[in-house]
């Protein structure tokens, strides 16, 4: 039985990509920074019949709960096949590049790229034993420098400047790490799950979670020698799923 971890895993798209991988028969390790939400989190799978899945207490903005969840995961299981860095903040609104203050740049930071760092260097080990390894960083078609300047995009008005920035600098990492893992079996991926309807928003997402949730499966579930080092994103291109960095 494959397993995964999932930041941020107790609501939302990583709840339902949680869920989605437990149908698909996946062991997963639910991570939360709040034990009680996460144990209500649990609960609720457990009470759709899913038994393979426990919670794990994960604040990915805190080294020491990073190698307490590390810890954790590795006295359960010798090798971690799948790692989704879901766990991230918007910043709230508005976000002017000359009127957003410096603290909330390092809050949205420290979530949104450091605790991906965080968490990707404390697990790699687990990651290695694995004989298909897989990385997938959630990020946001907002990251995208080419589609930001692009004045035909359907979000080219949505400018958030602490946000933006902090899923561009997320996909740089993870261009990075997949150019770093590119001899072995790693497959490193950026996936846009799309603009879903979730308390992240405050529900002006126009897309489901169970569809967002899916566009992350189907890169966390890729088969052996899949592609690596790729920003996926199947709202903007449905047919490649590709979008441009």
């Amino acid at each position: 039985m494959e397993s995964a971890l999932i930041t941020g895993a107790n609501k939302g798209i990583g709840w339902e990509t949680a869920r989605q991988l437990l149908q698909q028969g996946y062991y997963v390790f639910l991570g939360s920074r709040s034990i009680p939400n996460g144990v209500d989190a649990v609960s609720r799978l457990h009470q759709l019949g899913f038994d393979n899945v426990e919670l794990v207490q994960l604040d990915v903005t805190d080294q020491e709960s990073v190698e307490a969840a590390r810890q954790a995961v590795g006295a359960k299981t010798s090798a971690l096949d799948v790692l989704i860095n879901n766990a991230g903040m918007s910043g709230g609104r508005p976000q002017g590049a000359l009127e957003a203050d410096i603290e909330t740049y390092r809050a949205v930071f420290d979530l949104n790229l450091f605790g991906v760092v965080r968490v990707t260097q404390a697990f790699v080990d687990l990651l290695r034993n694995s004989s298909n390894p897989r990385i997938v960083n959630v990020s946001s078609s907002q990251g995208s420098l080419t589609l930001a300047t692009d004045e035909a995009s359907v979000y080219y008005t949505a400018k958030g400047a602490v946000y933006q920035p902090s899923k561009a600098a997320l996909n740089m990492y993870t261009i990075d790490l997949a150019y770093e893992l590119r001899d072995t079996a790693f497959q490193v991926n950026a996936v846009d799950p799309g603009f879903t309807a979730t308390d992240f928003n405050n529900h002006r997402g126009t897309g489901s979670v169970e569809v967002g949730g899916a566009r992350i499966a189907r890169v966390a579930t890729r088969a052996p020698n899949g592609s690596t080092g790729t920003f996926v994103s199947e709202e903007h291109d449905p047919e490649n799923g590709r979008i441009p960095w």
